[in-house]
């Protein structure tokens, strides 16, 4: 697709479970834009979370905050995310020619009739970390972004990576995900000597409950480092000074008439307001000036 003012902008979203999202979504408050799209049957529809619906659990991602964090530095641009991330997978489950890969080749090449792919976006690795499989997630990784880029014709499209959170050493798993720090010292190998790829830290994040998945909060504040990564083509090793204030700002962006009419559609649709408070509320809405 060619590069123009009109073109979307799309990201290919994949890994695990801290890719799809874990986070609560009452903990935050929503993300919504409508120049913020999501892949959903080979096409766009405007953004809601949880954005990679892999299990019944799926939450808040790194993917919203990232996407708006783009939004901010791309205010007339459109911005796409391919959501193929998989809950509990290891590299092996990733493997060339098997079904994630080459779902995620699938939906990525559905979405390049209309966008042009920017970047990857990786997380992915707890289920390397114990029996000895961190030994091998250099080259296992090595060899799959370069297949996903072959396959994508996508040589020079930068690939994020994240860390792994300090927290898995300590929480119900902690026993499980010995080699965490091994699989961190891979992914950050990979980014300091492959072209266009970048390692994002995790440093300071907190978990759910569960001591396995970053929580929403963490997962924003991922969200936007992984932006920066990506926007200054560099590593980032820890927190941003402005992360907290970046964040307040994506998710208290003022709404257009028409997302306010969007979101008392999903209202409405959803059984939150009555057909008669919908209708009020509509009315009230197109009868303000614009």
């Amino acid at each position: 697709m060619d590069r123009n003012e009109n073109t979307l902008h799309s990201f290919l979203m994949i890994g695990q479970s801290n890719m799809a999202g874990r986070g609560y979504i009452k903990d935050v408050k929503p993300i919504y834009d409508e120049h913020i799209k999501m892949l959903v049957n080979g096409r766009w529809q405007t953004m809601t979370e949880p954005i990679n619906f892999d299990r019944p659990t799926s939450g808040i991602g790194l993917a919203a905050s990232f996407a708006g964090a783009w939004r901010m530095k791309n205010e007339n641009l459109q911005i796409g995310l391919i959501p193929c991330a998989e809950g509990g997978t290891s590299l092996d489950d990733w493997e060339v020619g098997g079904p994630l890969f080459d779902n995620a080749v699938f939906q990525t090449k559905l979405a390049q009739r209309t966008s042009l792919l920017s970047g990857f976006l990786w997380h992915q690795g707890e289920n390397d970390s114990f029996g000895g499989r961190s030994s091998y997630y250099f080259d296992k990784l090595t060899n799959l972004v370069a297949a996903f880029r072959k396959e994508l014709q996508a040589p020079d499209v930068p690939f994020i990576a994240g860390g792994l959170g300090d927290f898995l050493s300590s929480g119900r798993y902690g026993t499980y995900f010995t080699e965490f720090s091994a699989v961190n010292q891979a992914l950050r190998e990979y980014a300091d000597t492959t072209a266009n790829s970048y390692f994002v830290a995790a440093s300071d994040l907190t978990a759910n409950a569960d001591g396995l998945h970053f929580d929403a909060i963490s997962q924003r504040k991922l969200g936007v480092r992984y932006f920066d990564a990506f926007y200054g083509r560099k590593n980032v090793l820890g927190p941003l000074d402005d992360e907290n204030e970046l964040i307040n700002r994506i998710q208290d962006k003022p709404l257009t008439r028409n997302e306010k009419a969007a979101l008392l559609e999903i209202s409405f649709a959803r059984g939150d307001l009555s057909l008669a408070d919908f209708e009020n509320q509509l009315s009230t809405l197109n009868s303000m000036p614009s």
